[in-house]
């Protein structure tokens, strides 16, 4: 097999309209997949999962991914025809996990569905490239910004109502609004505009030589790293267990809907601002360590907060902190690659961290099942520290190169 790595990039002719619907589309695609996460854990809970279960049914969000993201990254240039079809493939595996969500409390079903919706978000790949090509090439960053900005917004705001809609109108009505939204998304992916650059092939080399020069890139494996230690951090808590702690230190209804604010405002405020504001190259690896170091003395905590307050202005800090790290470590990426890795090389990124969404949620789920729940959090900690560690690394390393 071969890749084609020139490309001819044609004027971008997308309209306002298309820009719209791209948008609308983008938070489909979240929103679907968001809009149970923060009762998932709780719900499992009631339908009598140990918390190992639930562990591996989380974790299983990250199987998928891990699986299919870096070869479609490597591959995107040979998918120029069939990426919106790709793309519209995921809003079809989100509307049959939800479906098997709503009508199966099995095992197998809930680990199918969460596998499903793993194929749905290794799709991002797709519409990451689909809407870097409504602007010309020196605006791609501006693009990433604005997804971004989307896709934390859908997050949020489908986090945010999850618990009222839970209270409202029973367990299964986000896995209702979760099918209904995924089919909103395909309507609107079939009308999206496809601006593809017709590919030339000037130069060719094989695929698994292709795949060696994207991992030997230099630094991406550890920018990887550090990304896969903060997926593992987010999946443990806010998009795993924080709600059920949550729930044992407050009897409140709305205890979940507090939490995820508290954790969610200041990590899109981080999110939007680094949309405006430019972080100098010799400064991004500084405030990565400091963002980790504050990660980590935050997440240690955790387990002496004694009120939903505590918990919760906690969770705004390492909330703020990971908005910071995320953005930071994609725009790194974006630095390492050269023009005919960048796909590739954002395939391997987010294939890679994926394992982190895998892996953490499972060993928190055998930690909660044998230890306490509370224990997570220290876990958590030990990865952030972790990630410090290697910080320093590449610090001590750009040091000695220059």
């Amino acid at each position: 097999m071969q890749q084609a790595l020139c490309t001819v990039q044609e004027e971008p002719t997308a309209t306002k309209k298309d820009h719209i619907l791209f948008l609308s589309t983008v938070f489909c695609f979240w929103f679907a997949t968001y809009i149970y996460i923060p009762v998932f854990g709780l719900y499992l809970e009631d339908i009598g999962f140990t918390y190992a279960l639930i562990g591996i049914i989380l974790g299983s969000y990250g199987v998928t991914q891990i699986i299919l993201r870096f070869p479609l990254g490597v591959l995107s240039d040979r998918l120029v025809g069939i990426r919106k079809q790709l793309l519209i493939i995921g809003f079809y595996a989100a509307l049959l996990s939800g479906l098997l969500l709503i009508f199966s409390e099995a095992f197998w079903a809930v680990f199918a569905a969460r596998m499903l919706a793993g194929i749905t978000a290794a799709m991002w790949v797709m519409a990451t490239v689909l809407y870097s090509q409504y602007f010309q090439a020196e605006h791609v960053a501006k693009a990433m910004g604005r997804v971004q900005f989307i896709t934390v917004f859908a997050q949020f705001f489908s986090m945010m109502i999850s618990g009222y809609l839970v209270l409202s109108f029973g367990w299964k009505f986000p896995f209702w609004l979760a099918v209904i939204t995924s089919i909103i998304g395909i309507i609107l992916a079939y009308q999206i505009k496809d601006i593809s650059s017709p590919v030339t092939t000037s130069k060719t080399i094989k695929l698994t030589s292709h795949m060696k020069r994207t991992v030997k890139l230099k630094g991406l494996k550890k920018i990887t790293f550090l990304s896969l230690c903060g997926h593992a951090i987010l999946f443990i808590t806010i998009f795993g267990f924080s709600p059920m702690y949550a729930s044992q230190l407050s009897s409140s209804n709305h205890a979940i809907t507090f939490l995820v604010c508290a954790f969610f405002v200041p990590h899109a405020l981080a999110t939007f601002l680094l949309m405006f504001y430019k972080i100098h190259v010799n400064n991004q690896k500084t405030i990565l360590l400091w963002s980790f170091i504050v990660t980590t003395l935050l997440l240690v905590l955790v387990p002496f907060s004694q009120s939903l307050t505590a918990l919760s202005f906690i969770h705004a800090g390492f909330g703020l902190t990971l908005g910071i790290i995320f953005p930071l470590l994609l725009s790194m990426v974006i630095q390492v690659s050269t023009t005919e890795l960048k796909n590739s090389a954002m395939g391997f990124y987010q294939s890679f961290y994926a394992i982190g969404i895998l892996l953490g949620p499972l060993v928190a789920g055998e930690i909660a099942e044998v230890v306490h729940i509370s224990f997570i959090f220290y876990l958590c900690a030990f990865v952030a520290f972790i990630a410090v560690l290697i910080v320093l690394v590449m610090n001590k390393q750009k040091s000695s190169s220059s």
